[in-house]
């Protein structure tokens, strides 16, 4: 079992898979509240990227999302 977060970018943004990994976006988490953590921990630098929103999945099973991002 394993939770890990799809990103949603702005329309003008393209990351590479090497660029995702980078941000931290291929990491798997072993629990839920680890990968709530990460996401709290990284958030500004995701919007700095262009991520818009995020979903968190468990293996292949959507938990939630999409959840914004913007400040709104």
């Amino acid at each position: 079992m394993s939770f890990w977060w799809e990103p949603m970018l702005r329309s003008d943004v393209i990351l590479s898979p090497d660029d995702l990994a980078g941000a931290g976006l291929t990491d798997r988490y072993e629990e839920q509240l680890d990968a709530e953590e990460w996401l709290s921990d990284n958030f500004s630098e995701l919007v700095d990227l262009g991520v818009t929103s995020v979903t968190l999945f468990e293996d292949e099973t959507k938990v939630y999302g999409p959840m914004s991002l913007s400040e709104a």
